[in-house]
């Protein structure tokens, strides 16, 4: 079954995309939107971090109703569509997926996710994307680029309308042949990684991620399903 077309809706200044999306959603909007804007004033990332919306990036978010027993696709279409986006640009760009919801580009972050839950079943989606400037910060905790650092010229009206393409056909695929998808695009599979979480860090293999996009960290013999935290690349992978 085809999924409807996404309505857009553009401001030229909000506080945050997700913000306004979880309004409308709490107003019963009843369509998938898109609320994308020129400039936030206070964008957020996962885990509470600020995000720096800088001239020239995009900013938007997907607000759809989606069942949260089916997560795990959403996250991992959302993802994925980013990458192949890229690649639409530059068909042999080093493009890689970093659990949970992160896009490296030359092994450096090019997009971050937030994904929120709305009411009832909305769930929201916030997407940054690195078009022309990359943000810089003591803060960070991975390194970051932009497209055009990356020699890649993208518009961001023109990346947005490639990922929802991308985004809506990946939505639509099997859920096991989208998984395998992700897998082949993500970075460290089968090698050594940390995962950081809030009061302790976890080292294992990463042997990949379940049906619900939980990361599969294999330690000491048996396979541990995480949830949340931050990856880092061990030894040669950093």
């Amino acid at each position: 079954m085809k999924i409807a077309a996404f309505e857009i809706l553009r401001f030229d200044e909000l506080e945050s995309t997700n913000t306004t999306a979880l309004e409308y959603a709490g107003k019963g909007a009843g369509k998938k939107l898109v609320i994308t804007a020129q400039k936030q004033t206070a964008g957020r990332g996962r885990r509470g971090r600020s995000w720096q919306s800088l001239a020239g990036n995009l900013f938007f978010s997907l607000l759809l109703e989606y069942p949260l027993k089916r997560l795990g696709t959403l996250i991992m279409a959302s993802a994925l569509s980013i990458a192949e986006t890229i690649k639409e640009y530059q068909a042999d760009a080093d493009v890689k997926l970093k659990w949970p919801n992160d896009v490296l580009l030359n092994n450096a972050k090019v997009c971050g996710m937030l994904l929120e839950k709305g009411c009832d079943e909305y769930m929201v989606v916030g997407i940054g994307v690195n078009i022309k400037q990359s943000p810089q910060s003591e803060e960070m905790l991975y390194p970051v680029i932009s497209l055009r650092e990356a020699g890649i010229t993208a518009d961001a009206e023109d990346f947005l309308q490639k990922y929802l393409h991308r985004f809506t056909d990946n939505l639509q695929t099997d859920a096991a042949i989208l998984r395998q998808k992700w897998l082949q695009n993500v970075k460290g599979l089968g090698q050594k990684i940390t995962v950081k979480q809030e009061n302790k860090e976890i080292t294992g293999i990463f042997a990949g991620i379940d049906e619900n996009a939980d990361l599969l960290l294999q330690t000491n013999g048996e396979v541990q399903h995480i949830l949340a935290g931050d990856v880092f690349y061990v030894e040669k992978n950093q």
